[in-house]
């Protein structure tokens, strides 16, 4: 997906060397790797977040505080708490930038490289770049084991730092200084690659971090990866317009590589164009303005009934940058039409053939402008728009209805809280969300009016994304105010980037929901027939259930405790303005806030499409069984598209 990179001649002859040890030359060559497209370029590796252990403290560690004495904007060195908190902040900055920027990690060897992994996963499954380097054993092995090694008798070339082979879309170990050349320029192209992109790992033997070698001048040449947009093959794209042009009820489907690719301009004029509605993935929300005449809202099992509705209907349906998902297709349900086709726009091929749909393999962006022009004078029948339309209006009317809060002196629901964030924040505001119920009230319920407003992470639904993400995405846009959505779940698995956030004077707005538990899985607990069994944060009772009365437990109290200002509003009128509060401080600030349920004569806002959770096919529980009958039920509507 590039073409080859720019290097500036370095000074003096092909042959000059500079003499630095492994860990010197890495952060020098990260100095000067840069990204280009479309005219604009921007430093490739802007940062590196790093704890020191023995395994990197005199390699990179030393590296990194030497480049700084020489030039502070070498490579800025960010103190994290937790280096999978490290790994969400710079997958945070990286989406934000639009993956056209990152961040580099580094880590003792041991607990510290492994803890890694759940970080790698999560950007590897998004797309998002993020460099890895972690430290590991010794390559000459004076002392076999070492202080944390993993010893694998039967492979003396493993570490624990193998365990991020499979979650890394590139590995390599460099066992000899001279390794780094080859690897480094690997790591760049993977990290640029819009296809292969994802989380890039370069394991660092702590003794080889500080072996000097006589390092080629050209290694250190600034070097620019143009990222270009690659055009659709023209079959394809005749193959693809012959089908829309052909289609009564079309529906466009928008996924995060609408955002990646910067085409939101375009799906709004085809959209404009030929009256083609778009619902939107989790990954692809804000690709439209939330009241555009096309716009339907979240497709899928945390979608809106509108958008369901379309897709049921829906005789072609055109996947713009989307992996096409279980909770976007509703496990294998969603598209009913018995003659429905696929067409699918994305750069990744493995991504284009998907639900033996007519692939076209190209830049988002360049394969929407190129189909508004090939589709020509065609518009959807006014009776799709119709349809279409009138759905959408009656959802938004029941919307409205669970997101009022007349009575600003009673505490508010989720949907009321955010409603009252969606009402306050400005358009340039970013939402910050992964885990828990949330994700789906965002996804059914958040208007967004700016097309980076919405950052939801749902590939890999990582509870602990949200505050240090947030870290990133106000690292990346300084100008904008940073909303931090979690649940007290959440935030007990990773509060410690709070300190972070104190220590650099980043401003973000953590919005902590206390529900006492896992609210999200107690309700997927009790739908699957397993009774919300161990999802409430209460003591025990006699019979062995966590039944008893909440936890003692002040999550207000602990924040502030980490140095953030705590605003604690109890009822919807203190819950405004807190959030008003919250935008104006100048430092970082959370708002702590019980909700409680809707009330009862509120109508659910439903999605009506199912999501696949195996259901036990024999038990003694009346409710496992009838959790079972209705799993039945729903698998039958579960086919492949052939």
């Amino acid at each position: 997906m590039l073409t080859p990179p720019d290097t500036t001649p370095a000074t003096g002859s092909p042959a000059s060397t500079v003499r630095l040890t492994t860990a010197q030359a890495l952060v020098r060559f990260l100095s000067c790797q840069y990204t280009e497209r479309d005219g604009h370029r921007q430093r490739l590796i802007t940062a590196c977040w790093g704890i020191f252990g023995h395994g990197n403290v005199a390699g990179l560690g030393q590296a990194l505080v030497e480049a700084a004495a020489q030039d502070p904007a070498c490579l800025p060195f960010l103190q994290g708490r937790n280096e999978q908190s490290m790994v969400h902040a710079a997958v945070g900055y990286a989406r934000q930038s639009g993956r056209l920027s990152t961040h580099a990690v580094t880590t003792s060897i041991g607990p510290g490289a492994t803890n890694l992994v759940t970080g790698a996963a999560l950007a590897t499954i998004n797309r998002i770049p993020v460099l890895l380097l972690p430290g590991d054993v010794f390559a000459g092995r004076p002392a076999d084991p070492v202080l944390q090694q993993l010893e694998t008798p039967w492979a003396g070339d493993v570490s624990v730092n193998d365990t991020l082979r499979p979650v890394s879309r590139f590995f390599d170990r460099i066992w000899r200084p001279e390794m780094l050349i080859p690897a480094a320029l690997q790591a760049m192209r993977v990290l640029t690659d819009p296809v292969d992109t994802g989380a890039v790992t370069l394991a660092l033997p702590q003794d080889v971090q500080a072996q000097a070698h006589d390092w080629p001048a050209e290694f250190f040449a600034d070097r620019v990866w143009h990222i270009r947009r690659p055009q659709p093959d023209l079959g394809e794209l005749e193959r693809a317009v012959r089908l829309v042009s052909a289609a009564e009820r079309p529906l466009i489907v928008a996924g995060g590589g609408v955002h990646h690719s910067d085409a939101e301009d375009a799906l709004r004029a085809l959209a404009d164009a030929t009256g083609i509605p778009v619902a939107e993935t989790q990954a692809g929300r804000g690709a439209l303005d939330w009241d555009h005449p096309c716009a339907l809202g979240g497709l899928g099992h945390t979608g809106t009934a509108a958008a369901n509705a379309v897709a049921r209907r829906a005789d072609v349906v055109i996947g713009v940058g989307t992996r096409w998902s279980d909770f976007t297709t509703a496990s294998a349900t969603l598209f009913a039409e018995p003659g429905v086709r696929f067409v699918n726009v994305n750069v990744a091929a493995s991504d284009g053939h998907k639900l033996a749909g007519q692939p076209l393999i190209a830049d988002a962006r360049v394969a929407l402008e190129a189909l508004t022009a090939r589709l020509g004078t065609y518009r959807v029948p006014e009776s799709h728009r119709t349809q279409y339309s009138d759905g959408v209006a009656r959802w938004q009317r029941a919307v409205d209805e669970a997101v009022a809060a007349p009575d600003g002196n009673r505490p508010p629901t989720q949907a009321q809280l955010l409603g009252i964030l969606g009402e306050l924040m400005e358009p340039t505001d970013v939402v910050v969300n992964a885990a828990g119920s949330m994700p789906g009230d965002l996804h059914r319920l958040w208007r967004p009016r700016e097309r980076r407003q919405y950052h939801v992470e749902y590939g890999y639904s990582c509870m602990g994304y949200e505050i240090p993400a947030a870290l990133g995405v106000r690292l990346a846009a300084p100008e904008r105010e940073v909303f931090a959505l979690v649940g007290d779940g959440t935030y007990l698995m990773m509060p410690t980037e709070l300190v972070t956030a104190v220590q650099e004077g980043i401003k973000i707005i953590p919005v902590l929901v206390q529900n006492h538990g896992y609210a999200s899985i107690g309700a997927l607990s009790e739908s699957v027939g397993a009774e919300r069994y161990g999802t409430d944060y209460r003591f025990r009772t006699a019979d062995g259930r966590y039944a008893g009365p909440p936890l003692p437990v002040d999550l207000a109290a602990n924040m502030e405790s980490l140095g953030v200002d705590v605003l604690c509003p109890r009822t919807v009128a203190e819950l405004r303005q807190a959030v008003l509060d919250a935008r104006k401080a100048e430092r970082p600030t959370a708002i702590y806030v019980e909700t409680v349920p809707p009330a009862p004569d509120l109508p659910a806002l439903e999605s009506h499409a199912w999501w696949e959770v195996a259901v036990a096919e024999v038990s003694a529980s009346p409710a496992a069984r009838e959790a079972r009958e209705r799993y039945e039920t729903e698998r039958r509507a579960q086919r492949r598209h052939l």
